[in-house]
């Protein structure tokens, strides 16, 4: 019989340790021409490195890049896209202790083909595409060199990294997806400026390979976000487009033809008019939602209400039809193909990620690569529970509950469990219904967990998506409280033990949530931001003028980011807080939390704050992860009146 125990202090299976262990991040696979599975896998227990892996069809998996190697591009500080496979045993890949691009045969040594900087990694490089003479390469360079924001273009450089790159296009704030049609004579690229960011407004370009001066735009705008182009086997090029309110495909009727010959650019054909997504917003390089397999069909990640399908599209069109298969997550999708077969990385929610090559004719699945070895008991799995729930001015918000679950144990006969609101980050993004075990940490010991997709996030439609225009830090903040009250009015929590926690955008939602409103009883924030305005002016450039559209233009509207930021209003809050930050910070950098921690201090407010050395925007290391869940519990469990079931290092909490 299950042991009754109040809600936050069952005993768990599920130790920081096991989270941290089997952290393992699986990227985006590719099935190369042998039949041999390629990926990239980020290992916290490595310190975070990110190591090219290989699974030869019949074999075992195997590392290909050297010990010590760090698969990872810091352009756009996000990066992705750090690595390309261009033949069966050759691949070319970024490192990130230095951000040189190299050439790697299997079995041989690293060849750097592009030149040292003469700043420290002041030449960054991702998302490569080689010309199908096999000897040109195409990428996007990011040139960091003192001036007053990096500067990024479209290269090449030859394989052999014989000669310096070149440029083949310049001028836009940013570049991505370089990518060269089948024939060989056209190169397609996506640029955006500021204040844009790529799911705002983008343009999809082409140009002759021969005459990179006479490129043409052929989608596109200020306010269309195309995504992901791909020329298909008939030189056709496919792309994802938002103009009709939804991501969906179009292509090219025709090939682009013979450069000399092209006066005019091809028509366009609309291919799908789901109301879903076919696309994403544009975070990472190489972000793929669409393949074509040998036959003509094209396989797409369908995204309905943040719930993401692998589903097809007949070679004579009609409706995406969803292939029936378990998938529901897939990160930052990337999908690649190979005859009748596609290969990705992607969650349930039963399972934590895998690498899979999925036949798309027969629907078997052929799992490459799992997260971790070791298996949860299923009956430690908290079903997610999708809600939609009333909130700010009429509207309505969604989100992902997971409710308390444990075999051995039941809570007392009339308590309700305490809740986590989780606020993902981004914010434009979105969250999606599969196994965590950071999620299963907490479930397992008795609170419950809702994941919010608050308005502004992706996987809803544009309409959605641009809510958050102009009002970050209020309507996010509105809809993670109305997730928090609606679950407790229900019936499914206590509303007088809510937590709220979240990194990055999430953080500072959950400290515009503390500071601005009443409900919850505690926080937890990862790397988030306290003061909008310090954002604007300290952030790196990708995101430089993210908050003009979010908020407003800066320094114009700089009472609107004063009247939106913690910092200023700490004498509001009333619920103490814990703030992790790491000290390699670049996105959200350190002096936020500090001033934060500082500003409570003065209060007198009870407050944490654990600092790490070597973490950036996202911790990697196993250590760190193993820290704050510790951390975290313990200051949950002294805050919301439970003794945690483990032995935990005190944290101080200072007021």
């Amino acid at each position: 019989m299950a042991t009754v125990a109040p809600y936050g202090s069952w005993r768990s299976p599920i130790a920081p340790a096991d989270v941290a262990r089997g952290g393992r991040r699986l990227g985006g696979a590719t099935i190369a021409a042998d039949g041999a599975v390629w990926w990239a896998e980020g290992r916290p227990a490595e310190g975070g490195r990110s190591a090219l892996m290989r699974r030869p069809a019949g074999g075992e998996p195997e590392e290909v890049t050297p010990a010590g190697a760090n698969v990872r591009t810091r352009v756009h500080e996000y990066g992705g896209g750090a690595w390309k496979l261009l033949g069966p045993e050759l691949v070319v890949y970024v490192d990130f202790a230095d951000q040189r691009a190299y050439r790697l045969e299997l079995g041989g040594s690293p060849v750097a083909i592009t030149p040292e900087p003469e700043e420290p990694a002041g030449l960054r490089y991702a998302d490569f595409e080689l010309h199908p003479d096999g000897a040109t390469l195409y990428c996007v360079r990011e040139i960091h060199d003192g001036g007053a924001e990096p500067e990024n273009q479209v290269v090449s450089l030859p394989l052999d990294g014989s000669k310096p790159p070149q440029v083949i296009a310049a001028g836009h704030d940013f570049y991505s997806s370089p990518r060269v049609s089948p024939d060989g004579l056209w190169l397609s690229f996506v640029c955006w400026d500021h204040p844009n960011m790529p799911w705002d407004g983008t343009e999809l370009w082409v140009t002759p390979v021969r005459d990179p001066g006479a490129a043409r735009p052929l989608a596109g705008g200020p306010r269309e976000a195309v995504f992901a182009p791909s020329w298909d086997s008939q030189d056709r090029l496919r792309f994802a487009s938002d103009r009709d309110g939804w991501w969906n495909l179009y292509r090219t009727i025709t090939d682009l033809g013979a450069p000399d010959a092209a006066e005019d650019l091809p028509a366009l054909e609309q291919l799908t008019a789901e109301r879903a997504d076919l696309g994403h917003p544009q975070w990472l390089f190489t972000m793929q939602t669409h393949a074509e397999l040998e036959d003509g069909t094209i396989v797409v990640i369908r995204t309905e209400d943040a719930t993401e399908r692998l589903a097809a599209l007949d070679r004579s069109g009609g409706a995406v039809r969803d292939l029936g298969l378990p998938f529901t997550a897939f990160g930052a999708p990337s999908i690649t193909a190979r005859g009748g077969r596609v290969a990705f990385a992607a969650a349930t929610p039963a399972k934590q990620p895998e690498v899979v090559v999925v036949d798309v004719a027969s629907g078997a699945v052929e799992t490459i690569r799992t997260t971790s070895e070791e298996t949860v008991d299923p009956r430690l799995v908290a079903e997610p529970r999708a809600i939609a729930y009333p909130t700010g001015d009429g509207d309505t918000a969604h989100a992902f509950y997971y409710p308390p679950t444990n075999p051995e144990f039941v809570g007392p006969e009339g308590e309700r469990p305490p809740l986590i609101v989780v606020s993902h980050g981004g914010p434009t993004s979105h969250v999606t219904p599969a196994l965590d075990h950071e999620f299963l940490f907490w479930t397992s010991r008795g609170f419950g967990v809702v994941d919010v997709n608050y308005r502004g996030s992706s996987g809803f439609g544009r309409a959605y998506r641009d809510k958050l225009q102009g009002t970050w830090g209020i309507v996010d903040t509105e809809d993670c409280v109305a997730a928090a009250r609606f679950l407790a009015e229900t019936g499914e929590v206590d509303g007088r033990r809510l937590a709220i926690r979240g990194g990055s955008a999430g953080g500072y939602a959950t400290l515009c949530a503390l500071v601005f409103h009443d409900e919850f009883a505690a926080g937890a924030s990862y790397y988030g931001v306290a003061d909008a305005e310090a954002l604007a002016r300290d952030t790196h450039k990708f995101e430089s003028r993210y908050l003009d559209g979010l908020i407003g233009p800066y320094p114009e509207r700089a009472d609107l980011y004063r009247e939106r930021s913690p910092i200023h209003y700490v004498e509001r809050l009333g619920s103490p807080v814990i703030l992790f930050q790491g000290l390699e910070d670049e996105i959200v950098p350190p002096n936020q939390a500090e001033t934060m921690v500082a500003a409570m201090a003065a209060n007198g407010i009870p407050h944490a704050y654990l600092a790490f050395e070597g973490e950036q925007h996202g911790f990697r290391r196993s250590e760190t992860e193993i820290r704050c869940l510790e951390a975290e519990l313990y200051f949950y469990g002294r805050i919301l009146g439970f003794e945690p079931a483990d032995e935990l290092q005190p944290v101080e909490i200072a007021s």
